[in-house]
């Protein structure tokens, strides 16, 4: 999950417009919500990435957005070249404070001005939601819904523990992790959207083929082509493994709706909209696993990911269904 030097998965880049009127969406062009407040919560999956963000003005998931009021904003950003790998990665992110949660979306490193972050600090999540801004806007959301339902086994989230160790070593901790959320069968090939080398590795140790693609396109660390066209490449796939990155460039709702379409699994991994996509658990979306702020990279200590949905070996105690009110769902 972060723009690169070398190899890795590149960051949504800021889409900027004037203006503050019908505001486009974090995944589509300018949008006009129902905001018709329903007599109680709406617990149904969205329709849409659009209609998620319909119903958080409207009052439908929680209370009203315009008395909540963002704390803190801010930005986190870093290098890193890991020992034995020949490429690197950048990281930024912009997180917002919400009570005690943050919600956080990764931007093109450099692209997100100081007075952008100074414009989140003290206003209200609706106004935020139509910022034009996208980071802004998918922020602002995930704070919002993490705010709202926490990744909490009550909420559907089992919680899985990284080990301390070294930067590369919790990576491919979180990469086994969310691999094993894959159901694909030998010869299978899965589409892996956003380029993050541990999850490449961590499928080659399986045996399972895949299509790398990241919009910065390039090679991989074993020198295969990387394509920059998700889209293109759909119908050439089993499943999908994609990063929550695409929350923020515009092909989450693609990606979504032909998983809904052919019953292909789409597995999400995600730093940025951890708590916007299990929302979609049943509506496209198979399993999640999210990880909320801070991430692994940022320390050595030990760390928890979220896990949702229902995937082999998923303890059979632990059906509680989620948002979609099935007690089963594909990540």
């Amino acid at each position: 999950m972060s723009a690169t030097t070398g190899t890795g998965a590149s960051a949504p880049a800021v889409q900027e417009r004037a203006g503050r009127e019908a505001a486009p969406s974090a995944t589509g062009p300018a949008t006009t919500y129902d905001t018709t407040p329903p007599a109680g919560l709406d617990a149904t999956p969205p329709a849409s990435y659009d209609d998620l963000v319909g119903r958080v003005l409207a009052g439908r998931l929680g209370p009203d957005p315009r008395t909540l009021r963002i704390a803190v904003a801010f930005t986190t950003s870093q290098v890193v070249r890991h020992d034995g790998r020949h490429g690197g990665y950048r990281n930024e992110v912009l997180s917002l404070r919400l009570d005690r949660a943050v919600g956080s979306c990764a931007v093109e490193p450099g692209a997100l001005s100081e007075d952008a972050v100074d414009d989140c600090a003290g206003a209200d999540v609706a106004r935020l939601l139509e910022h034009p801004l996208t980071p802004v806007r998918v922020a602002a959301l995930d704070a919002y819904l993490m705010h709202v339902t926490p990744h909490t086994p009550e909420n559907g989230a089992l919680p899985r523990t990284l080990p301390a160790g070294s930067s590369l070593e919790k990576s491919r901790a979180r990469a086994k992790a969310v691999v094993e959320l894959l159901d694909v069968r030998p010869g299978q090939s899965v589409l892996v959207v956003g380029v993050v080398n541990s999850l490449l590795e961590a499928l080659r140790s399986r045996g399972v083929p895949y299509i790398p693609c990241d919009l910065k396109g390039g090679r991989t660390e074993w020198g295969e082509p990387i394509v920059t066209d998700a889209i293109a490449e759909l119908d050439a796939c089993d499943a999908v493994l994609a990063s929550g990155m695409t929350l923020g460039n515009g092909s989450f709702e693609p990606l979504r709706e032909h998983a809904l379409r052919s019953g292909k699994q789409l597995v999400m991994f995600a730093q940025t909209g951890s708590a916007v996509l299990p929302r979609f658990l049943g509506a496209g979306v198979s399993t999640v696993c999210a990880e909320p702020y801070p991430f692994f990279w940022l320390d050595g200590g030990p760390g928890v990911i979220h896990r949702y949905g229902h995937w082999s070996g998923h303890p059979s105690d632990h059906r509680s269904g989620h948002r979609d009110g099935s007690t089963e769902a594909a990540l």
